[in-house]
């Protein structure tokens, strides 16, 4: 079924305005994150790779949009999200230890200065016209994916420990919303850079949210360790009185 020119383009208009909302909500999902962050002046287990990757994504992203033309709505959203990833990054590095803090400041140097500048560089005097932007869009497509992949970096902590304290729950539903939203914007627009790498975005944040449920209620393993650790401590603290030293003062008695 081919829809009229009018309410083609009406319907790309929805889904374009829809997936701004929801990835806006996307990029705003990790602020309790990093709330607790704050409060405890710490990132404890928590992991920068998943921002790293999004700041990136959302550069290549704009850089794509200005060389095809036509994208304003992934102008918008990704702007944003440049803003939003690059405050997260700023809290982590403040907030996080000093193992946790160079491993961060290393991806950023890999992925926004050294990635990021050699793909601009690159594209803009080996390639031109028609094919550079097809070049770029490719790019996008395989760091698309690499978003949604990022948050799964916790799925084994998860699965090893038993416990979802570090899984973003809230990023892993609102990734799986906007991963349909896209889908279908790209699907309308003929764009297949934007309409593939979110069908696995969703599949990966229904597997995420699955996860999530599945061990939510589970005793952590370090947790049932430490509790078996101080069971064995009690009982080699509890002091122990010698029978046959109690039976001979009462019969000395």
């Amino acid at each position: 079924m081919v829809l009229p020119g009018h309410y083609h383009h009406m319907l790309t208009l929805a889904f374009g305005l829809m997936g701004n909302i929801v990835s806006f909500a996307v990029f705003l999902s990790p602020m309790p994150t990093f709330y607790k962050v704050y409060k405890k002046k710490s990132t404890e287990g928590f992991q920068s790779i998943p921002y790293v990757v999004g700041l990136f994504s959302a550069m290549l992203w704009i850089y794509y949009a200005l060389l095809k033309g036509n994208c304003m709505l992934l102008i918008t959203i990704n702007s944003v999200g440049i803003v939003i990833q690059t405050f997260y990054l700023c809290v982590f590095v403040i907030y996080a230890p000093g193992k946790a803090r160079m491993e961060c400041l290393k991806l950023i140097t890999l992925f926004i200065i050294v990635g990021f500048g050699l793909i601009v560089l690159l594209t803009q005097f080996l390639t031109k016209g028609v094919k550079r932007w097809t070049i770029v869009g490719w790019i996008c497509l395989i760091f698309s994916l690499c978003v949604f992949v990022a948050p799964l970096g916790v799925v084994r902590q998860v699965i090893r420990t038993k416990s979802v304290a570090y899984m973003p729950i809230l990023l892993s539903v609102a990734l799986t919303i906007s991963a349909v939203m896209w889908f279908f914007y790209g699907l309308l627009l003929g764009d297949f850079n934007i309409a593939i790498p979110n069908t696995l975005g969703f599949t990966f944040g229904v597997i995420q949210i699955i996860l999530y449920f599945v061990y939510k209620n589970k005793k952590p393993v370090i947790d049932e360790k430490i509790t078996e650790f101080k069971e064995k401590m009690s009982e080699m603290d509890e002091p122990k009185v010698p029978k046959g030293k109690d039976q001979n003062t009462v019969d000395m008695v």
